[in-house]
């Protein structure tokens, strides 16, 4: 049974109480204020732990893997996938290798909103730095993977463009901190009764040009596998279904297909019961076919991880652009 590196237990109250959030951007503080007024009951426990890179399985079959994905436009809205509320959700945190190290800053990207939105994640950061914890998502060269689960989202912001209320470009990214403070209180939803979030938090590979080499998709391929194994192994005896979307594909540049195709083989690998794309925009199946027209080139029955990664290094793909955000 693999165990992980780390395991910290924090009551939810007394964690937001003995460690406010240290916020430096004054529109983080509305969405904080409103988030958790001064007499708000933060209910249950805050589980977290870090997980070592997990040995790949030593073969698998690209032909015979499982149609465990599922595409699904808009972004993340933390609506359960199973509706019989039998299986165990996570959420995947596009993470920096230093955990939510920007969270208190005007940038509001996908990390930063969900600190935003999951503030107690916050106090969690104050309280690891206060225990000498790093809380990095990368080390020594290697993946290592954080959990946290039981988190209570408060509250959601609105960033879609909106004229009428002020934001015109959105919210999202740089475009959060050059609001007015009113227009990001009219963009915050309180949500009464709060919902429940359990997080992977993992960060993908950064600054790429050219083609992907072999070390890069190597990387990739564990870094997935290690966040997606350790989930199912938090989720004991239910099922696991992982949402994610394009992990590595904004600031830091991917290529869309293949990051989001190695977290599907990842999943496969890790014994992932669903996976759900939230794909932003709508999609229109083009994700799902082009994941059909790289498996196909996959005609052999049984691949060694290395063969299989020299085989996806031959098909080409090259490295992107970072959005700015």
């Amino acid at each position: 049974m693999v165990n992980p590196k780390e395991r910290l237990s924090f009551k939810s109250q007394e964690l937001i109480q003995a460690e406010p959030a240290l916020l430096y951007s004054q529109n983080k503080k509305v969405v904080y204020a409103l988030a958790c007024p001064p007499d708000s009951v933060h209910s249950g426990d805050i589980e977290y732990s870090r997980w070592g890179k997990m040995e790949l399985p030593e073969r698998l079959n690209v032909s015979l893997m499982p149609s465990i994905a599922v595409v699904k436009d808009g972004f993340f809205d933390y609506a359960p996938h199973d509706q019989s509320q039998l299986a165990k959700e996570w959420h995947l945190n596009f993470a920096d290798e230093d955990l939510f190290v920007a969270y208190g800053s005007d940038l509001f990207a996908q990390d930063e909103m969900q600190v935003a939105e999951h503030p107690i994640l916050a106090s969690l950061k104050q309280k690891l730095t206060a225990l000498n914890i790093d809380g990095l998502t990368k080390e020594g060269g290697n993946p290592t993977p954080i959990l946290i689960s039981g988190v209570e989202r408060r509250c959601f912001v609105k960033t879609d463009c909106n004229p009428d209320e002020g934001r015109p470009y959105g919210l999202y990214g740089n475009e959060f901190g050059w609001v007015a403070e009113d227009v990001v209180r009219r963009a915050t939803v309180v949500l009464n009764p709060p919902t429940i979030t359990n997080f992977i938090a993992i960060t993908a590979p950064y600054g790429g040009v050219g083609k992907y080499s072999f070390d890069e998709i190597d990387y990739i391929l564990n870094t997935a596998f290690s966040g997606f194994r350790a989930a199912v192994i938090e989720s004991g005896s239910l099922p696991s279904i992982i949402h994610s979307g394009y992990w590595g594909c904004g600031a830091y540049g991917g290529n869309r297909i293949l990051m989001t195709w190695l977290q599907v083989v990842a999943a496969n690998l890790a014994g992932v019961s669903q996976l759900v794309f939230h794909t932003g925009e709508p999609d229109n199946g083009d994700l799902a076919k082009s994941w059909k027209e790289i498996e196909v080139i996959f005609e052999k029955d049984s691949y060694l991880i290395k063969d299989f990664i020299e085989k996806v290094v031959e098909l080409g793909f090259e490295w992107g652009e970072s959005d700015g955000n």
